[in-house]
């Protein structure tokens, strides 16, 4: 064991300080930084009108074709740029949980709190439309001013109700994750319901909110989820000694100095906000908290999921859902769609194997 350690890590000295490189992580980190930047280039260039890499360059940088810096800039960057955000967002989220509970399971799809979440957003939908709002609920103001907001106080409250229900074992991995699959199968049943009650044109819009969707988005979807993932990733980063304290154990993790009741606390406030912030952006993109983190664990050969390859691999598929979606699959279908055929599978595989270890 120590010598693939010593053989997956070198030592990095800085005068009187020295860290240990894991290279493995840190190459697949650096080959995904990579293959985010060539997917965002990509996605930047193709579309109804495509132009070249290099006239992609120009116009971020240069800008002395009006044609080009119009269509880079203003029509397709936002959008790029949100992807790239929530998908960050999702896959930091999803790390996140999982880790918190030690169980591949919990993502905040299975926890119920993204569909908390997409219950307070499609409440706002709905009532903005019923408002008469002029141009429809996706055009109105509650979308831009009462969405994030309403997304973050669903997402918190699915949060609180999942710590209250599964009582002072909230910390149980099991426990933990059959609570989240009953309280959100509860909220999407409420989600449901106020679907019904809603008027066809209202909810066809929410329906199409609730699939996940990039088309439209602009640099005021953007904003927020850049605010929280700057604020979040972070803390995500300094709480990540701790989580790996607790992988060991509750009692390993306090003969360490490990504050589990804060540090619990902190992670799940993060996974939260996250979530919440990418679900106000593009709606709930289905599996990408779930499969991007136990994919990039995979990539870095780690013993939890990576936060920083979760984010970026969660970046970049997010991206690819958008190329997909513009180039490839026929228009109007939405970016969840691509996300859930990616992560469907995934979850199937998952669950056979986990029971294969079970009965065998």
């Amino acid at each position: 064991m120590s010598t693939r350690l010593r053989a997956a890590e070198a030592p990095l000295r800085l005068g009187g300080a020295s860290w240990l490189l894991p290279l493995r992580s840190l190459a697949a980190t650096l080959a995904g930084v990579a293959l985010l930047v060539l997917l965002v280039i990509t996605d930047l260039a193709t579309g109804d009108f495509g132009i070249g890499p290099g006239a992609v360059f120009r116009a971020l940088v240069i800008g002395d074709d009006p044609a080009h810096t119009l269509l880079v800039r203003e029509l397709r960057l936002p959008q790029v740029t949100v992807a790239v955000l929530a998908g960050a967002a999702l896959g930091l989220a999803g790390a996140l949980t999982q880790t918190f509970a030690r169980n591949p399971l919990a993502s905040p799809d299975i926890l119920g709190v993204t569909q908390g979440a997409s219950l307070a957003a499609v409440l706002v939908i709905v009532g903005t439309a019923s408002e008469g709002s002029g141009g429809g609920p996706v055009d109105g103001a509650l979308q831009h001013f009462g969405l994030v907001p309403a997304a973050f106080a669903g997402g918190i409250t699915a949060a609180v109700l999942l710590r209250v229900l599964a009582g002072g074992r909230g910390t149980d991995p099991q426990r933990l994750v059959l609570t989240g699959i009953a309280v959100g199968a509860v909220l999407a049943a409420l989600t449901r319901w106020v679907l019904v009650r809603a008027s066809i044109d209202d909810a066809a819009s929410a329906q199409r909110w609730l699939f996940g969707n990039l088309d439209g988005r602009g640099w005021d979807h953007a904003v927020p989820v850049a605010v929280v993932l700057a604020a979040m990733f972070p803390l995500s980063l300094l709480l990540g000694r701790h989580l790996g304290a607790i992988q060991l154990g509750d009692d390993t993790a306090r003969g360490l100095g490990v504050r589990l009741g804060a540090t619990r606390l902190l992670t799940l406030l993060a996974a939260v906000l996250l979530a919440a912030a990418a679900v106000s952006a593009v709606g709930p993109l289905g599996f990408v908290a779930f499969a991007v983190p136990q994919i990039a664990l995979r990539l870095t050969g780690g013993s939890r999921p990576p936060l920083v390859a979760s984010a970026v691999y969660g970046a970049c598929l997010v991206v690819v859902a958008d190329l997909m979606c513009r180039n490839v699959l026929a228009s109007g279908v939405p970016a969840g769609v691509v996300t859930a055929c990616v992560g469907a599978p995934y979850l199937i595989w998952l669950l056979v194997r986990t029971n294969r270890r079970t009965t065998v």
